[in-house]
């Protein structure tokens, strides 16, 4: 399987998270593989494009794409709102999912709610957005920040379009088209994260927003020049979290391979180089900060 032929991550770059653990932490940062996240505060709990299920090559390309609903269950047992930056597969197929099993709310595009409407999610669950308003959750807030996605392969964008009705369901790979796509500020335990969940972004809606984390595509270094060092200027965040790094279809649990392309070595240079501290988790790392840290 192609799998075997990629890269496997040197484990010394991932970071030493003990070193950087607040000694009062209020948020807690989770990397899930891919672009997904969790953020606890309190009790709180707001996952960003979670997608465990991770099915094989043959499977995406050739068959029906089905949600690990056990797996889900058992690395996510909580969640109070789930955020979806857009409607490619390795970012919404597990989150309806999630949601059912939880009650928590789905937040997203016209087009990913089309996909959770699919799965069978009640119209109750949906808050449906378009970007550029503040939503309360618990005790913080998100916002979407309009976005695009990133020419990444043959400079070209993979799956364009929208996904006007809710598609078949359980999905094949092209019918999840990206939709509009949203970047997400989340306001939590007195800290302000910015997920950038594809390879480009719009400079104009990352203005005049400072982060205390951005969470980046590291592929976005081989799809847009000066991705990193733009990000950070624009954001001006202390920690930059490299995500959506690793070969997608590799199971849960397996160690993870890069994607074709990405430099995690290069990725962490241009963040020292912006002046942020670089942190590269490892699937299930857990980053802790208070508003306080150095």
């Amino acid at each position: 399987m192609l799998h075997h032929l990629l890269k496997t991550v040197d484990p010394s770059l991932y970071t030493d998270l003990t070193a950087l653990r607040a000694a009062a932490p209020t948020l807690s940062i989770r990397y899930l593989g891919t672009a997904g996240f969790v953020l606890e505060h309190n009790q709180h709990t707001i996952v960003l494009d979670p997608y465990l299920s991770r099915p094989g090559v043959i499977q995406t390309l050739f068959r029906r794409l089905v949600p690990d609903e056990g797996l889900i269950a058992r690395e996510l047992p909580r969640a109070d709102d789930v955020l979806v930056g857009h409607s490619h597969h390795d970012h919404v197929l597990d989150a309806p999912a999630l949601c059912r099993q939880t009650g928590a709310r789905f937040i997203g595009s016209p087009d990913a709610c089309n996909v959770a409407r699919a799965a069978g999610l009640p119209e109750g669950q949906l808050v449906q957005t378009e970007g550029r308003e503040d939503i309360a959750s618990g005790p913080g807030r998100v916002r979407g920040l309009p976005s695009r996605h990133g020419r990444v392969y043959f400079n070209r964008v993979t799956l364009p379009g929208t996904i006007p009705e809710p598609p078949p369901w359980p999905p094949r790979v092209t019918d999840l088209r990206h939709g509009l796509v949203l970047n997400w500020l989340v306001e939590l335990g007195g800290l302000r994260v910015v997920h950038v969940d594809s390879a480009d972004f719009i400079d104009q809606e990352l203005e005049g927003i400072q982060a205390d984390v951005a969470c980046l595509c590291a592929i976005g270094r081989a799809a847009r020049p000066g991705f990193v060092r733009r990000a950070i200027e624009l954001l001006c965040p202390r920690f930059v979290v490299a995500c959506h790094w690793d070969w997608f279809v590799t199971p849960w649990g397996v160690p993870p391979r890069l994607l074709p392309r990405v430099d995690l070595p290069g990725f962490i240079s241009e963040v020292r180089a912006a002046g942020a501290t670089p942190v590269v988790m490892p699937f299930d790392g857990r980053l802790e900060l208070a508003p306080t840290d150095p």
